[in-house]
């Protein structure tokens, strides 16, 4: 694992109107560290990812990717964004290929065409997500888990260096979240990726990720999750009358919580 920060921020508070959605929020992410922003619905998450996107910007602090501003970085599409999946954005008649394609197109003047080495950038991210046999398929009806993997491929086609997922397993049963993880584990290592993603499940994420932020307008927690998380932070998190079960066999003093 290496030394360089892709992803920092420094005392960063941020708020809608007068109100104030996250406060005092410190946190670096190396490079190729796979990350999990975890908490209750309401707990400022999206709103930090938005952040470190750029779309919103904090009254107090500062936030830098790769030493600069989130706004340059997002210029130079190094940054690749799967927000969370809404029922309606999969209905539009495209097919897989195109949607993959959306991305490259970006990057181009109006009316601009596809070259040749666009397409081949387009085939090369979906073999590297197992898809390249469903180019051809209508991407609405496909498996949610298979729908997630076309969306990675159109974030890799922008060949980023930090990919940020918001809640990416929803909707995804067991089988299917398991081996989406595994893939992107597996990407983390391939492409030198840094992974960071929010995620409402401590128990799911806890086991793949190197890290793990809970957050509650702040920061309660962030480190290993294979260690012990304090059930004071915990507490702070997610409220006192929730029942937690830790698997970590290796962590000897884990038990069961309330």
């Amino acid at each position: 694992m290496t030394s360089e920060i892709a992803i920092f921020l420094d005392d960063v508070w941020v708020r809608y109107d007068h109100h104030i959605v996250l406060e005092n929020i410190n946190l670096k992410i190396m490079v190729r560290e796979i990350v999990s922003i975890v908490g209750p619905n309401g707990s400022g998450k999206t709103t930090l990812l938005n952040t470190i996107l750029g779309f919103k910007e904090p009254f107090k602090g500062r936030v830098s990717v790769f030493g600069k501003t989130p706004l340059d970085i997002e210029k130079n599409g190094m940054i690749g964004y799967i927000p969370q999946s809404s029922p309606h954005d999969t209905q539009f008649p495209v097919r897989v290929f195109d949607v993959v394609a959306m991305s490259r197109y970006g990057r181009k003047p109006f009316w601009g065409r596809l070259n040749n080495q666009d397409v081949e950038q387009i085939e090369e991210c979906l073999q590297k997500v197992e898809m390249t046999d469903f180019q051809s398929h209508h991407f609405g009806s496909l498996s949610g888990g298979q729908k997630q993997r076309v969306l990675i491929a159109r974030a890799l086609a922008l060949q980023p260096k930090i990919l940020i997922l918001d809640e990416p397993s929803t909707g995804l049963d067991s089988v299917a979240q398991d081996q989406f993880y595994k893939m992107l584990q597996k990407l983390r290592i391939d492409e030198g990726l840094t992974i960071l993603m929010v995620s409402h499940d401590i128990g799911v994420v806890s086991g793949i990720v190197d890290q793990i932020a809970c957050l509650n307008k702040q920061i309660h927690f962030y480190g290993n999750p294979k260690g012990c998380i304090p059930s004071e932070a915990l507490n702070k998190v997610f409220g006192k009358n929730v029942h937690f079960v830790l698997h970590d066999k290796n962590c000897e003093t884990c038990e069961n919580r309330k």
